[in-house]
This record gives C-alpha cells, sequence and structure tokens, in this order.
C-alpha cells in the first residue's frame, strides 16, 4: 500500500510539471464556465448565479483553508490578492454577464473578450520587458482567425444591444488583461490555496452585495439551479482560475494568454456533447486553425520547465 501511493504520488507530482497538463486543464476548466452559465440563466438571472457560485466557492475554499491551517495572511497579501479578484473574477464576469443580458451575443461577447493574448502580448513588452515574436504575433493572428469561424454563426444574429453593452465586454477583456499584468509584475510566494481563497472571498461579497441590492439574492430552490451553481463554483471558479494561476506562475503571459483561443472550440465539443448544438464546417475549420495557432506560440520549453520546478519547490516547501 505504501509503495503503491508513492507511485501515485509520484505520478501526481510528474503531472503537475508537464505544461500540457497545466495547459488542458485550464482550457477545460476555464471553457465550463460557459455551460454552467448556459445551465444557470435557465433556472435565474446572471446576478443570482454569479452570487451563488462564489458563495459556494468561498465555503468549500474555506473550509480547506481552515483544515490545512495555512499560515497567517498579511495585510498585504490579502490586499493584493482581494485586487486581483476583483479585477480577474468581479469586473471580468460582471461585464461578460452584463453585456450579454443587454442583447450582445454571445459570440459576438466571446470575440470581443478573446482579444485578451493580443492585448497581452502588445503590453508585455513595455509593462514587463517580455519580448513578444514575430512567430508568436503571427500565431495570435491566425487564433484569431480561428475564433472568428467558430463563432460566425453567432455573430450573424441581430442585436438591439446599446453601444455601451459592447462597450462592457471590452471592459472585461482589460480587466482580465491588468489582473494578468499585475499578478505576473509582482512574483509572489503565496500558495494557491491561499491565493484562491482570498479572491473568492472578495468576489463573493462584491457578488452577494450587488445581489441583495438588486433584489436578485434569493435563489430558486429547484435542483437545476444549485447544479449549475455547483458546476461554476468547482470546475469553473477553482479549476478555471486555479490552473489559470498556475498557467501564469509556469510560462510567459502570452503563451498563457493564447490558450484562450481555444476555449471557444472546447466550449462547442462541450456543447455538443451536452446540449447536441451542432457543429458546422467553419466551426471545424476554425477549432483546427486554434489548434494550430496555440501550438505554434511556445515559449522556450526549458524556460517553462524551469519556471515550474521552481512553482512546485515553493509549494512543497510551503506544505514541510
Amino acid at each position: 500500500m505504501i509503495m503503491l501511493s508513492r507511485a501515485a504520488q509520484a505520478i501526481w507530482l510528474k503531472l503537475l510539471k508537464s505544461p500540457l497538463w497545466l495547459a488542458a486543464g485550464f482550457v477545460i476548466m476555464w471553457s465550463s464556465g460557459f455551460i454552467g452559465a448556459r445551465l444557470g440563466t435557465d433556472e435565474a438571472g446572471s446576478m443570482t448565479i454569479l452570487m451563488w457560485r462564489f458563495i459556494i466557492a468561498a465555503v468549500v475554499l474555506g473550509a480547506w483553508w481552515g483544515w490545512r491551517h495555512r499560515t497567517r495572511l498579511t495585510l498585504r497579501t490579502v490586499i493584493t490578492q482581494g485586487l486581483l479578484g476583483l479585477f480577474a473574477q468581479g469586473a471580468y464576469l460582471y461585464c461578460v454577464f452584463l453585456s450579454i443580458e443587454m442583447g450582445v451575443s454571445a459570440g459576438t461577447s466571446n470575440l470581443i473578450t478573446i482579444l485578451q493574448p493580443i492585448a497581452a502580448a502588445a503590453l508585455v513588452g513595455p509593462v514587463l520587458k517580455e519580448p513578444t515574436s514575430l512567430k508568436q504575433w503571427g500565431g495570435l493572428a491566425l487564433g484569431l482567425l480561428g475564433v472568428l469561424l467558430v463563432v460566425f454563426e453567432d455573430l450573424g444574429v441581430r442585436s438591439e444591444a446599446p453601444l455601451w453593452a459592447y462597450v462592457l465586454s471590452f471592459l472585461a477583456m482589460i480587466s482580465l488583461v491588468g489582473a494578468t499584468l499585475y499578478e505576473k509584475a509582482r512574483p509572489s510566494t503565496v500558495s494557491l490555496a491561499d491565493t484562491l481563497f482570498i479572491q473568492t472571498v472578495i468576489s463573493a461579497v462584491l457578488f452577494s452585495w450587488m445581489g441583495a441590492a438588486s433584489g436578485q439574492a434569493s435563489p430558486p430552490m429547484s435542483a437545476d439551479f444549485w447544479l449549475a451553481a455547483a458546476w461554476l463554483a468547482g470546475f469553473s471558479t477553482v479549476g478555471g482560475y486555479g490552473f489559470y494561476w498556475l498557467n501564469l506562475k509556469a510560462g510567459s503571459v502570452t503563451r498563457v494568454s493564447s490558450l484562450l483561443y481555444l476555449t471557444p472550440p472546447v466550449t462547442m465539443l462541450w456543447s455538443f456533447l451536452m446540449f447536441g448544438d451542432k457543429i458546422g464546417i467553419l466551426t471545424v475549420a476554425g477549432m483546427l486553425i486554434c489548434v494550430w495557432s496555440v501550438t505554434s506560440i511556445g515559449s522556450p520549453r526549458k524556460r517553462q520547465d524551469r519556471h515550474i520546478t521552481h512553482v512546485n519547490e515553493m509549494e512543497s516547501e510551503r506544505h514541510e
């Protein structure tokens, strides 16, 4: 039994050090958010879903954090992670959900927010002194084309949304870019469990206040609603943001941001399997282009491995 346990631990640690594992985990978990939102908005408004999604996630993460008895958090750490949570979770998700509620089609909103890799690549040079090669720029442009093909049919949907509703999608993208650059510019030894706990609690407080103020705090007593809320709390919040920060610590901003190009294709596959949505030829072509673009935006493997080893060593030291 001891030998089996050690073997399983060795396999798990090897997976954690794999860039492919980290990337796949992020793409799958991040894409689950669109499916969870679809499940939840059939039962309640987006604010109600956001509020209870983060309450559930905060309770689960809080219980885990308390059980592990983490080291005392400094005020600086709480403020830093709180700001990251407000921008990467609160502002990003609120702007996306509100823009769709105001009439912006999901495809259009997705296409606007997926400009994040382009914006991040343009800013990492002056902000982080992290160069973006011509090959990576080509991959980013190719990925944008792939996403355009994936959401092409949805772009044709007529919309009566006001101009400011489209601005919300841009603000969502800017919020995630800002949080990404801020996190990368200020390397921290704070563990992932502490990071997610603080950020999620801050988001839960924000959305609870907004839900109560708008009269949307009361949840429907249906199994489907709580299934959707649990789905979003586990897969999208803990899984999605957990893998996002792990990837960001392990690789370049351009590389990690480019993984967002794979979320629309994977979301389409989720929708096909769960809801029977049709996948057309253009969508398939777009999926292939997205995969091709992301594989072309690779940072040197050795540099990634050094980052990942360093991250895992810090995590191991905190648990010893």
